[in-house]
């Protein structure tokens, strides 16, 4: 029985892809290839009473994923898998080489890096002088304020990559997507160091799922806007 509805299923999805799939169906689908003989309705059933969505299992810590009733080790880790390997698909689709001249393409660019993050990451992208993305890195996990971070971490990889122009962002998981004070002092800091070493930092951005802060342009809009180059008021515009 269970294997002639698991046939009814993958024809379902082969023909229709995942878009009409209810939640619970989607994760009754994917725990197919984890549990081999039971029935997974019930399961994933359970998973979106749980955690209120399929995100929301994703995101969800492994320890409370494996306190569900019929959800074991294989089965947890194939759940933690899922945003991962999507991050890695969107990432392998953003290039080096990428224009990025514009304040929403470099946002679009940087989003994949949050993807499935339940923890707090902070990434720099490089780009050359006609705006061009030649880098993007981990500069560390933690807060914009851990004593992990510092403005010398930042201007020697800047150094290295020979980079014109940067672009800065940080995810809030579980918050929103709005800059604290801290992020603030922290985008000031940066952008000055830079300056001095002849590097325009364009943004810092503040991410959380699909929404984002631009920190610069926001709340030190004077410091976007403190020079007469067109491709800086293209780039603020767009």
């Amino acid at each position: 029985m269970h294997e002639d509805h698991r046939r009814r299923v993958r024809a379902r999805f082969l023909a229709e892809g995942l878009d009409s799939f209810e939640p619970h169906n989607v994760l009754e689908f994917l725990l197919f290839y984890s549990i081999p003989r039971q029935d997974t309705n019930e399961i994933a059933h359970r998973l979106i009473d749980r955690f209120g969505g399929v995100a929301s299992v994703f995101d969800a810590d492994i320890n409370e994923l494996l306190t569900v009733d019929g959800i074991g080790e294989n089965s947890a880790v194939l759940l933690k898998l899922i945003p991962q390997v999507a991050r890695r698909y969107m990432l392998d689709k953003r290039t080096i080489g990428t224009n990025c001249k514009g304040l929403m393409l470099s946002a679009e660019f940087m989003r994949p890096y949050f993807t499935g993050r339940t923890d707090e990451n902070v990434f720099i992208m490089f780009l050359d002088a006609s705006f061009d993305v030649i880098g993007c890195e981990l500069l560390f996990k933690g807060s914009i304020n851990s004593a992990h971070f510092n403005v010398r971490t930042i201007i020697e990889r800047t150094i290295s990559t020979r980079a014109s122009m940067v672009v800065i962002a940080h995810n809030h998981p579980g918050g929103v997507a709005l800059a604290s004070s801290v992020d603030i002092n922290s985008t000031r800091a940066i952008f000055q160091a830079l300056e001095l070493i002849d590097v325009r930092l364009l943004e810092h951005f503040v991410f959380v799922g699909d929404k984002y802060t631009p920190v610069l342009s926001t709340h030190l809009g004077y410091l976007a806007q403190s020079c007469d180059d067109s491709d800086l008021e293209y780039y603020y515009s767009h």
